[in-house]
């Protein structure tokens, strides 16, 4: 068999072949390039999927957390609290604005362990990111009554949560600021770097819009000091035909894993579980496994690739050595990274490869 890699990006583009071509073409002749119909159609689509009242569209899911924090007046002496074991464009968007982040250790679901967040609240404490990593869904509740007994603002990192809900409620809807990445490896992926916004805000919804575009509501009339971040109209383009196959390639996906669960039966690895009232659109197949680097050396030998997300917290990265935390100042996060292994997920995988990964981990 050859090899089977862990995601396959090739895949999810022939299952509709046709009409990302066409839509490619469409856009192309329409002479119209930068925030034009294909934006403004995506926004209001997006922006109807996840039951939110507004969606800005932006060139990548890193804009959208630091935009996000900018325009909530977070800076230089701020604290916000996000979880250890995230990957370190979550932290960026925090201290891209000058702020300091407050690591929060996981709960057995990879998200952030809620009971230990309010022991880390300050005086200087202005907002929590909360991040669905992996594709579940966070424990909102606490989280929300926390927001409101302190004030403070919430901004979720929905980077990989597309779809997911927890209560019933879509992520990126609970807080001030939901942060979406389209990176083409997501589940709502495009063909190359976009990322949007998503609030219930008017006036942050308009500051978004204006400060995206050079702080410009009006051409070459400039209210504030803003940035060049746009999703352009083939990327929206693309990403308006991905959305209406959404479900269905969430479902594909949900069978594959459900075959995982079911099927994957080595005591030697622990498998994800689902917390109770949240959903998982898994963007990632997470094991764990204390011999990781055997395992990873052992599929690698039978034509199975695997990734490693994250193999180095972002508190002991050499970028927030400044933070001076070192290792051992959040066990559960470092265990994890030296345990988590994603293992082949994609769609359009077929039944044989998803046959031999089982084989394969259940003989190792």
């Amino acid at each position: 068999m050859e090899k089977i890699m862990p995601n396959r990006l090739d895949r999810g583009f022939y299952l509709y072949q046709k009409e990302f071509e066409n839509k490619a073409l469409e856009v192309l002749r329409s002479g119209w390039y930068v925030l034009g119909n294909e934006v403004k159609c995506f926004e209001h689509e997006f922006a109807g999927y996840i039951g939110s009242k507004h969606c800005i569209g932006l060139a990548s899911g890193l804009d959208a957390l630091w935009i996000a924090f900018r325009v909530l007046g977070i800076k230089e002496g701020d604290e916000v609290i996000v979880q250890g074991n995230t990957y370190i464009a979550s932290v960026m968007g925090i201290t891209i604005n000058g702020a300091t982040p407050v690591f929060v250790e996981p709960d057995e679901f990879f998200n952030i362990d809620a009971s230990k967040i309010e022991e880390k609240i300050t005086p200087k404490t202005k907002a929590i990111l909360i991040v669905h990593l992996y594709g579940q869904a966070s424990n909102m509740k606490p989280v929300v009554d926390l927001c409101k007994k302190y004030k403070l603002r919430l901004v979720e990192d929905c980077a990989q949560s597309h779809g997911a809900k927890f209560n019933g409620q879509m992520t990126g809807t609970f807080g001030d600021i939901g942060c979406f990445s389209f990176y083409p490896s997501k589940n709502l992926g495009a063909f190359g770097d976009a990322g949007a916004i998503t609030t219930n805000d008017d006036e942050l919804a308009n500051k978004i819009r204006v400060f995206r575009n050079y702080g410009s509501e009006k051409r070459y009339y400039n209210q504030v000091v803003g940035t060049n971040s746009r999703l352009d109209e083939i990327q929206a383009g693309f990403l308006r035909i991905r959305l209406t196959h959404l479900n269905e390639l969430a479902t594909e996906k949900e069978k594959i894993c459900k075959r995982y669960l079911e099927e994957l039966k080595n005591p030697k690895l622990k498998l994800p579980s689902i917390r109770p009232g949240a959903t998982h659109i898994w963007h990632q197949f997470v094991i764990r496994s204390e011999k990781r680097n055997e395992l990873i050396k052992y599929l690698d030998e039978n034509n199975i690739g695997t990734i490693i997300h994250y193999p180095i917290p972002p508190h002991l990265s050499e970028a927030y050595g400044y933070l001076g935390l070192r290792e051992g100042s959040l066990p559960i996060t470092e265990r994890y990274a030296s345990e988590v292994l994603s293992i082949p997920l994609y769609n359009g995988m077929t039944e044989e490869e998803q046959a031999y990964v089982i084989e394969k981990l259940n003989k190792f």
